[in-house]
């Protein structure tokens, strides 16, 4: 399996990312997947849904080997947390 070269900055691709989630991909994804991954490609938009990082990227690197993947959890402010908050 060969690795990809970054093309863009870690700035520039999570600017990328977040703008093309906001405007075109959450509008159609919301509704109904609230926990679940969202791999997005910032270069060309096309995305893949699914319950996990490992399962979204797969998807979406099949239909398009050179990504550069941005990953948002649908409903949540990040992908991971690091902690716990007491309730």
């Amino acid at each position: 399996m060969q690795i990809g070269q970054a093309r863009y900055t870690k700035e520039e691709a999570a600017k990328r990312g977040q703008d093309l989630y906001s405007r075109i991909v959450r509008p159609q994804v919301e509704e109904g997947n609230y926990g679940k991954v969202v791999a997005i490609d910032v270069e060309s938009g096309r995305f893949e849904l699914a319950d996990d990082v490992l399962a979204a990227a797969d998807l979406l690197r099949s239909q398009c080997p050179d990504a550069q993947i941005w990953f948002v959890r649908v409903g949540y402010p990040a992908l991971h947390r690091m902690g716990f908050a007491h309730v």
